[in-house]
Order: C-alpha cells, then structure tokens, then sequence
C-alpha cells in the first residue's frame, strides 16, 4: 500500500532499500518470519513513514 501511494515499483523499491524483488514480495505478502532493524530502517527512510506504518502486530493462533 505504501509503494502505491508513492507510485513506485516493487522493482524500484527493492533496489532503494538493498533487497531482491522476491523478498520486498516476501514482506509485502505477510510471510517473512522476521525483518532486521536496518531492512526497517531501510524501509522507512524510502517510504518517509514511521515502523508503525508499515508493520501490525496478530496474535499467533493457538
């Protein structure tokens, strides 16, 4: 969602922020299991937004 406001490619973002395309689409679709602070860091310095914006916290199923 943030990279359609900013009218940006997945492509375009992976190369700003030092990933590949198949992981931006790894974080973008919910699946990665853990981000690193940098990669965080990375990410909001790009998109101009707070972690807040970009992460949301569920409860594991039990």
């Amino acid at each position: 969602m943030q990279l359609a406001k900013r009218k940006m490619s997945v492509g375009e973002f992976a190369e700003l922020v030092g990933l590949t395309p198949a992981n931006v689409a790894v974080l973008k679709n919910g699946r990665a299991k853990a981000v690193r602070f940098s990669t965080l860091e990375a990410m909001c310095r790009v998109l101009d937004c707070q972690p807040g914006d970009l992460l949301e916290f569920v409860e594991d199923e039990e």
